[in-house]
């Protein structure tokens, strides 16, 4: 069965943090380095996404976790895979690479998955690329003194972007998920990419996830867009799925979930942090407590699929699959015809 008839049967569940769930492994720098980059130049510890070349056996399992708890959609482990983000290692020229060892991680976590009993009875289980929002913005100038300035442009940042997509669809994913949008326009330079991506090479495109951030009370994302603007910026693209994912928790998420399945006329998304990060930056939000604040979305028809962000963990997805599985989709808005 393929994701779109899925959406429209049940509520599904992505997956939670890569990050947090890396952090418990307690890795050192010799871990991110490995063998292969033992002599490399500079530090390296705290680019999550080299371990996907260096230790893919600690990334399979994160997946294979999210999967036992219940996750029918895995992020790749790609979340700044790309030319312009893996500049601050010095190691720009490991970008395609670093996508295609992330989707064989996920991918080979799902094939074995689909093995097993739980598996063969949820029938299918996908991997989304995950395509994340850059380091350098197009919409805000890094230098306060000079408002005109960009550290980047969009063809570079569409250069980037097209890099990654070549990644992880040769990796062998089922979407692509641009997610984590403070900046529009870097998201339109993604677009822009997988479209012109999918016509040159002449392969049917890929369904398209995109995800943006609500950066605090104001409603808006950090580039100054409000909600619906957003939407209408990236509508364009035609996608599976519009939603909303971290900096924010569940509480303070739900309004502009709200707002956002008023005005989406494709499927919705969401996946908020667990609570707000306390004075040390960790997340104290407990899995029962996520999953009622996502289960009350799903009764009220407001979400389509659901998971979670920074600081949620395999617990943290078992409880909202568990709270979930039973509650009907939010049903797409019927359009009036022109």
């Amino acid at each position: 069965m393929n994701i779109r008839e899925l959406l429209q049967e049940r509520v599904l569940v992505i997956d939670g943090a890569m990050g947090t769930m890396i952090q418990q492994y307690k890795l050192e720098e010799e871990d991110f380095r490995g063998d292969r980059f033992k002599d490399w130049h500079c530090d390296v510890k705290g680019n999550n996404d080299l371990l996907s070349l260096t230790q893919p056996q600690i990334i399979e399992a994160i997946h294979s976790q999210y999967l036992e708890a219940g996750a029918d959609i895995l992020e790749t482990n790609t979340f700044s895979s790309t030319i312009i983000a893996q500049a601050d290692y010095d190691m720009q020229s490991l970008a395609y690479e670093l996508n295609v060892a992330a989707a064989k991680c996920a991918r080979n976590a799902v094939d074995k998955f689909l093995q097993t009993t739980a598996g063969k009875e949820k029938g299918a289980a996908f991997v989304a690329g995950a395509i994340g929002p850059l380091n350098k913005t197009l919409s805000l100038s890094p230098d306060v003194n000079n408002p005109g300035f960009r550290a980047v442009t969009f063809d570079e940042v569409a250069a980037a972007y097209t890099e990654q997509i070549r990644g992880l669809v040769d990796g062998g994913v089922d979407i692509l998920l641009v997610e984590t949008i403070f900046d529009t326009l870097n998201s339109k330079a993604a677009i822009y990419a997988i479209k012109k991506y999918f016509r040159e090479m002449g392969k049917p495109e890929l369904p398209i996830m995109i995800s943006g951030t609500i950066t605090d009370a104001s409603g808006r994302t950090l580039s100054g867009q409000t909600l619906e603007a957003f939407y209408v910026s990236v509508s364009h693209a035609e996608p599976l799925s519009v939603g909303l994912n971290c900096a924010l928790g569940a509480a303070e998420m739900r309004p502009h979930v709200v707002e956002l399945s008023d005005i989406a006329s494709c499927y919705t998304s969401a996946y908020p942090n667990a609570g707000l990060p306390n004075a040390m930056g960790e997340y104290d939000e407990q899995p029962h407590e996520t999953a009622h604040f996502l289960e009350d979305w799903a009764k009220s028809g407001y979400v389509n699929i659901v998971g979670g962000c920074c600081g949620t963990t395999p617990d943290h997805i078992k409880h909202i699959a568990d709270a979930v599985k039973k509650l009907k989709p939010r049903a797409l808005p019927e359009l009036e015809s022109i």
